[in-house]
């Protein structure tokens, strides 16, 4: 860990934290299993710090077969249950209910789209939207893009993904870069994107 270094505020003196944002944090992610992570994630995040996410994170991935999509869309009430009794991860019945739907919306898109990657990195043209804030307060918690990405995904079938989700997924996975311009990490995130998917 590089302790000299200028950082977005927000990754705070937590070791695990900061790993995060100097490791994965911004940086545009394609791969449609790490993405349906993500999205996961993000929808158990809610009402939480992400920093509660990150510490379960591993707990998640053999609490929910290593996010397979396929797996978990075909979930029943006794996994359910079990998965209410694990101590692992975030306890909450309609988040659990979620995921489960949520994976079956996944595969669908996967289907009828080419991916979910695909699908998702469309709305951006297959381009990082890089900003330029100077500040934390400048750093909205949703946008109109977010919002029309979270209305086009609720359309279907996937719950747990308002615009507030959804933009903080955008900001995870890169579509957005949103570290602020102080930090070392700003023109580190700025990848050329490979434009021939899209």
């Amino acid at each position: 860990m590089k302790t000299d270094l200028i950082r977005c505020p927000w990754a705070g003196p937590d070791p695990i934290y900061i790993d995060y944002h100097d490791k994965e944090w911004g940086v545009p992610v394609f791969d449609d299993k790490a993405l349906f992570e993500f999205l996961i994630l993000e929808g158990a995040q809610a009402g939480l710090s992400w920093i509660t996410v990150l510490k379960k994170r591993n707990s998640y991935r053999e609490a929910f077969d290593n996010f397979n999509p396929a797996k978990i869309a075909e979930y029943d009430s006794f996994k359910i249950e079990a998965l209410l009794k694990n101590e692992g991860i975030i306890r909450n019945r309609k988040k659990i209910e979620s995921a489960i739907k949520n994976a079956s919306a996944f595969m669908n898109i996967n289907e009828r789209h080419g991916g979910f990657g695909s699908y998702l990195w469309r709305y951006t043209e297959g381009k990082q939207i890089v900003n330029t804030w100077n500040s934390m307060s400048e750093i909205p918690a949703s946008t109109e893009l977010s919002e029309r990405i979270s209305k086009d995904l609720k359309k279907e079938g996937f719950n747990f993904v308002g615009p507030t989700i959804i933009y903080a997924m955008m900001q995870a996975v890169g579509m957005v870069n949103d570290h602020l311009v102080s930090c070392f990490r700003h023109a580190e995130c700025q990848p050329t994107v490979p434009k021939s998917k899209f």
